[in-house]
């Protein structure tokens, strides 16, 4: 039913954690690969127990956070979800997203940006509400992109590799463009399932892990100039014409 395809970069010490986390989803019929990408002396070690439970590949260089959605397309199973290597999620997660799909059939977030002027840059440094884990939603809601995991029909991949930009960015962009690549080429949303406060099972990061890891200096827009080179391909695809939330309903 569901292939997880976990990222491996600086965080080594979540894997297992991760892992586990998937093993205990409300949900059966998963399959989990594992994306390392190692740098040289400094890559870290990854658990081998763990490794050795996934189908694995494992990068001699950094071929940055595209990569895993190539990788993706070894997948057996109808949905995929990809994964920060910072996000645990709770246990009735897929479930959620799973029943989210009955209703708002599209990409799936655990947290998401929703536009909220007509020229605004990259969220990090623009205007924007933000929903999901951190700043829960009752209800599934619709946003402009979505962060942290990427939970989605594997067909999609489809749009996803048709799109594609003139150059591939090393590690930066892959939020953005699913979203603008399954906009454009089928017509679906990017969504935040339900985050509901009285029960983080369904949330798709839990916080107390969300932020510790999140926060850890190891995200890309912690880095420097990571904004601006996030800002870049919001730009990039803004150009090819992809219109926010706010665009379409204020013309």
């Amino acid at each position: 039913m569901i292939t997880v395809v976990l990222n491996g970069f600086k965080r080594a010490h979540t894997l297992e954690e991760q892992y586990e986390a998937i093993q205990n989803q409300t949900v059966d019929d998963i399959e989990v690969l594992f994306w390392g990408n190692v740098v040289g002396d400094d890559a870290p070690d990854f658990p081998g127990k763990i490794i050795s439970k996934c189908t694995s590949a494992i990068a001699n260089k950094n071929l940055g956070t595209w990569g895993r959605f190539a990788f993706a397309l070894h997948a057996k199973r109808k949905y995929v979800c990809v994964m920060d290597d910072d996000t645990i999620p709770g246990t009735k997660w897929f479930e959620n997203c799973l029943n989210t799909m009955e209703t708002h059939r599209g990409v799936l977030s655990t947290r998401g940006c929703i536009m909220t002027e007509a020229d605004n840059m990259y969220p990090f440094e623009g205007s924007y509400e933000a929903v999901g884990w951190g700043d829960p939603n009752p209800e599934p809601v619709r946003v402009d992109m979505g962060c942290h995991c990427w939970f989605f029909e594997k067909e999609w991949l489809r749009a996803y590799w048709a799109e594609m930009p003139p150059e591939l960015p090393m590690n930066f962009g892959e939020d953005t463009h699913i979203s603008f690549a399954t906009k454009k080429h089928f017509g679906l949303h990017t969504y935040v399932p339900p985050h509901p406060v009285d029960d983080q099972e369904m949330w798709g990061s839990k916080p107390e892990t969300g932020f510790k890891y999140g926060e850890d200096g190891n995200s890309i827009s912690e880095s420097p100039g990571g904004c601006q080179r996030m800002n870049s391909y919001w730009n990039y695809v803004r150009q090819q014409g992809y219109k926010t939330i706010w665009e379409e309903q204020n013309g």
